[in-house]
């Protein structure tokens, strides 16, 4: 019995999916999910972002619910999610964007994947996070964009 990995997706993953930037590699990336070659996890920070989407994201999010595990937000994730704020990686106004992680972290997701380059994705705030875990005797995360993680198609993964 093979162990999928389990990969958490952020909001915009599911946007992704009718962005003409990156619909291509997001349909991929849940291609993946429904052939059984990843385990999709969410959050209820992921449903609560979609509610101001548009009706087709949020129609594909309801779609994808047979492939996915929901992860419960806890107490600890949003201890970690403050740890983040202090520590200086993203400010009060992405806290949404630290919970992501926070609870990818807590429930032991190993991969995260996002679009959001900017307090997700970043190069810099990558290690910053990871540092914030270690400190609170959590797990790195692996932080990456649906590209990285789909790669080329025909190689199988």
């Amino acid at each position: 019995m093979v162990n999928l990995v389990r990969v958490y997706a952020d909001t915009s993953v599911f946007g992704g999916v009718f962005d003409d930037e990156f619909a291509r590699v997001s349909s991929a990336f849940f291609r993946k999910v429904r052939a059984g070659r990843l385990l999709l996890v969410t959050s209820a920070v992921v449903e609560d972002e979609l509610a101001a989407a548009p009706s087709a994201v949020r129609s594909y999010f309801e779609q994808m619910l047979p492939w996915m595990q929901r992860a419960e937000l806890t107490d600890q994730a949003v201890v970690l999610r403050r740890a983040y704020i202090a520590a200086g990686i993203v400010t009060r106004k992405s806290a949404a964007d630290a919970l992501h992680v926070a609870i990818a972290t807590v429930t032991s997701c190993p991969v995260l994947v996002s679009w959001n380059c900017r307090h997700i994705v970043h190069f810099q705030k990558i290690p910053m996070y990871n540092a914030v875990n270690r400190l609170h005797g959590l797990a790195e995360l692996a932080i990456h964009t649906p590209q990285e993680v789909v790669g080329d198609e025909d190689e199988g993964f």
